[in-house]
């Protein structure tokens, strides 16, 4: 009988969780001082205009920590339950905790948002209401929000019956959550509004899995040689998928923009206006990942399957960095002027 510990899981979760968020924060820092944001006259002040990404990748993270867990039973499989079930364990009201603090991070969202457009005039509950009424942004995140409370419902049922409550309602409900999220930023030029969105949502929706599902393998699962023989095969197929798709939507929607822009051009927008160099820091991103995904899924799977002691941890800590990056550029880029 094979053994599935191989070490303690606190480690782990560690330098995953400070690869991710260190990641996310330089992300947003870097494109910050890409896209020149300051303080204008009359405007929000730099503490708020900084503190609106902030939260935003706070709770894309969060979200997407939410369909990693929830996604977690699928890439375990039901052969074992014996075996996978102290690790659901541990997913399950971990899943209901992050779904709270991407609520509430949606929630403050929707307030500093509204504070930015009129950061001169108090704001009161009823100018908060008519900003969520007049403004898609405002709408989406309030969606957004009400997909996590009930995330957080059904995975408060599922701490207590288990894997009664199917993982696939609640990894499409997390989804769900995430879909009206590219129309608070991306997609502004009209004439291919609609194929935008529709291309950025599976962008968004590509890359919650993909970040997900590796943050909840490797910070529950990396310690436990044969529940990772099993589930590791599973995700390298869905992250190769979920490569092509991300990179293919978020590049090729990011260069539409840029042709269409007023007094643009290909390929000189991409290195002579903030989009462009935020665009070409997020493709960098995925070149970066693609090679980090190649190391793991040809030299360290292999070696994953035949029980090997491998440096799984530190690659995908790694890996996880560079996505951190790549959610920080993409908040700053939604929020970017295309011209």
């Amino acid at each position: 009988m094979t053994a599935d510990r191989t070490s303690g899981p606190a480690r782990p979760r560690a330098r995953v969780a400070g690869g991710l968020l260190l990641g996310a924060l330089a992300g947003v820092l870097v494109g910050l001082a890409i896209a020149g944001t300051g303080a204008a006259v009359g405007g929000p002040g730099i503490a708020a205009l900084v503190a609106q990404p902030l939260a935003r990748v706070l709770l894309d993270l969060s979200a997407t920590g939410v369909v990693g867990l929830s996604l977690l039973p699928r890439l375990l499989g039901a052969a074992r339950p014996s075996a996978t079930e102290p690790v659901l364990r541990l997913a399950r009201p971990a899943a209901v905790v992050l779904s709270a603090v991407w609520a509430l991070v949606a929630l403050l969202s929707v307030v500093l948002r509204a504070h930015e457009t009129r950061p001169d005039v108090p704001l009161t509950t009823a100018r908060l209401l008519d900003y969520v009424q007049r403004v898609p942004a405002g709408q989406g995140l309030l969606f957004s929000a009400v997909c996590a409370v009930v995330c957080l419902g059904v995975g408060a049922v599922a701490v207590r019956r288990g894997e009664a409550v199917p993982a696939e309602l609640r990894v499409l409900v997390a989804l769900f959550g995430l879909l009206p999220l590219p129309a608070t930023g991306h997609a502004s030029n009209r004439d291919f509004r609609d194929v935008a969105v529709v291309a950025m949502e599976l962008h968004v929706l590509g890359a919650a899995l993909w970040t997900g599902g590796l943050v909840a393998l490797v910070v529950l699962v990396a310690h436990r040689r044969g529940l990772l023989a099993e589930a590791l095969p599973r995700f390298s197929r869905l992250a190769t998928a979920a490569l092509l798709v991300v990179t293919a939507t978020g590049i090729g929607t990011g260069l539409l923009e840029l042709a269409a822009a007023p007094g643009g051009g290909l390929p000189g927008s991409l290195v002579t206006t903030p989009y462009g160099l935020l665009l070409v820091g997020k493709a960098l991103c995925a070149l970066a990942l693609a090679g980090l995904g190649a190391r793991i899924r040809w030299w360290l799977l292999p070696l994953v399957r035949r029980h090997r002691p491998t440096a799984l941890v530190g690659w995908a800590a790694a890996e996880l960095a560079v996505m951190g990056a790549a959610f920080g550029l993409a908040v700053v880029l939604s929020r970017a002027p295309v011209a």
